[in-house]
C-alpha cells in the first residue's frame, strides 16, 4: 500500500508541475504578444507580411501593417495627429516611398529619430533632419539577354546610346501602368530636362516590342529572348536571375532613376516610441534583407554596414541627383505629352 501511495504522490507532483509549466508558458506568451505596433504602408501586403513575421519571430513584437494608397496614408496620418489626445491606438510606424515620407515631414507629422545605425546611411537616402530614413532602394536598369550581349561589339550603356542603337528589341513597362515606370520619366525630366527626355523616349519607342502592364514582364521577355534589352527594375531582374534566367545587368552610365523606400515614426504616438525605434533600426539590418531575399525580394540596402550592401556588385551604379518636385497636374501633363507625342505621335 505504501508503494502505491508513493507512486500516487509522484504522479501528483508531475501533474502539478505540468500545470504550473503550462501556466508559466501561457503567461509568457501573453507578455510576448502584449507589445504590438501599428504601421501604415504603401508596400504590397506580401512584402510587409514577410517583414512582420520575421520581426515577431526574432523580437516577439507584433507589427500590424495596414496597406494604404499614398493619398490615404497621408490623410490617415494627419487625422491621427489631430485626434483626441486620449486615443492611443494611432499609428506608430510608417513604411513608404520617400515622396510620401517627405510629404508627411513637410506637414510636421513625423518625430525625429537619430541612431547609430541610421547615421551611417548616406545623406541622399534620408531626411536631413532625421525625420525619416531610407531602408532600401530599387533602381531602373538595362536588363540584357546574355546571348544577345555576347554578340555585341559595342554595348549601349547610356540612355542616349540606347535611343540611338540600331537593330535592338526593347521591353519596357508602360509609363502609365506602374509607379516605378512613371517615376523613371519624371526623374529623367528632372535630370535631363523635358526636351532631352522626350527625344530619348522617341528614339526608344520604335524599338519597343510591347509596352507591358507589369514590372516583371520586360524581365521575363529578355530572359526568354523575346527582347534583347529591357528597361526594368533591378529587384525583378535579380529575382529572375536567381531563377536561372540568362540575364545580365547594365547600369546606365549617365545615371538612372530609383524608388527609395523608407521608415518613419509617427509624431502623435510616443507611447511605443522605444519599440517603434527598435523596429525602424531592424529594417536597416541584414536580418530584414535576408527575410525578404528568402522570399524572392531583392532590394538594395542603404546601410553600408550590412553584408547585403558589401556584397552588392554594382559599385558603378550612378543615380540621378536631380529628383523631381512636380505636382500632380504637372505629372499628368508629362504623361499626356508622352502618350500624344511619343507613343501615338
Amino acid at each position: 500500500m505504501r508503494r502505491y501511495t508513493i507512486l500516487f504522490l509522484t504522479a501528483f507532483v508531475f501533474v502539478i508541475s505540468a500545470i504550473a509549466g503550462t501556466a508559466y508558458r501561457v503567461g509568457a506568451d501573453e507578455r510576448i504578444s502584449a507589445v504590438e505596433l501599428s504601421a501604415y504602408t504603401t508596400l504590397p501586403p506580401e512584402t510587409v507580411t514577410i517583414l512582420a513575421e520575421a520581426y515577431e519571430k526574432e523580437n516577439h513584437v507584433r507589427v500590424n501593417f495596414v496597406p494604404l494608397p499614398a493619398k490615404d496614408l497621408i490623410q490617415k496620418t494627419a487625422d491621427d495627429d489631430v485626434s483626441d489626445p486620449t486615443v492611443v491606438d494611432t499609428v506608430d510606424v510608417i513604411v513608404a516611398d520617400s515622396e510620401v515620407l517627405n510629404s508627411l515631414a513637410d506637414r510636421n507629422l513625423l518625430q525625429n529619430h537619430a541612431s547609430e545605425i541610421n547615421d551611417a546611411v548616406k545623406s541622399n537616402f534620408k531626411d536631413d533632419r532625421d525625420r525619416w530614413i531610407g531602408i532600401w532602394y530599387d533602381p531602373i536598369i538595362f536588363c540584357t539577354n546574355k546571348d544577345y550581349l555576347g554578340k555585341l561589339k559595342e554595348i549601349p550603356d547610356t540612355w542616349t546610346a540606347l535611343a540611338k542603337f540600331n537593330g535592338v528589341r526593347i521591353g519596357i513597362t508602360d509609363f502609365i501602368a506602374a509607379d516605378a515606370s512613371s517615376n523613371l520619366m519624371f526623374q529623367m525630366i528632372a535630370q535631363f530636362g523635358d526636351a532631352k527626355t522626350y527625344e530619348i523616349l522617341s528614339g526608344i519607342h520604335p524599338k519597343v516590342v510591347q509596352y507591358t502592364k507589369y514590372l516583371s514582364n520586360p524581365v521575363r521577355q529578355a530572359g526568354m529572348g523575346e527582347t534583347d534589352i529591357s528597361i526594368a527594375v533591378e529587384s525583378e531582374t535579380l529575382r529572375y536571375m536567381q531563377g536561372g534566367y540568362p540575364l545580365k545587368i547594365i547600369y546606365p552610365a549617365d545615371g538612372t532613376s530609383y524608388i527609395l523606400t523608407g521608415v518613419a515614426l509617427s509624431k502623435k504616438n510616443s507611447a511605443k516610441s522605444y519599440e517603434a525605434k527598435k523596429f525602424a533600426d531592424w529594417l536597416l539590418s541584414d536580418n530584414a534583407q535576408l527575410a525578404l531575399q528568402r522570399n524572392g525580394f531583392y532590394f538594395l540596402s542603404t546601410n553600408p554596414n550590412t553584408l547585403a550592401y558589401k556584397s552588392f556588385a554594382g559599385k558603378n551604379l550612378v543615380l540621378f541627383k536631380n529628383l523631381p518636385n512636380f505636382n500632380e497636374n504637372q505629372r499628368h501633363e508629362f504623361l499626356e505629352r508622352w502618350v500624344k507625342q511619343v507613343r501615338f505621335g
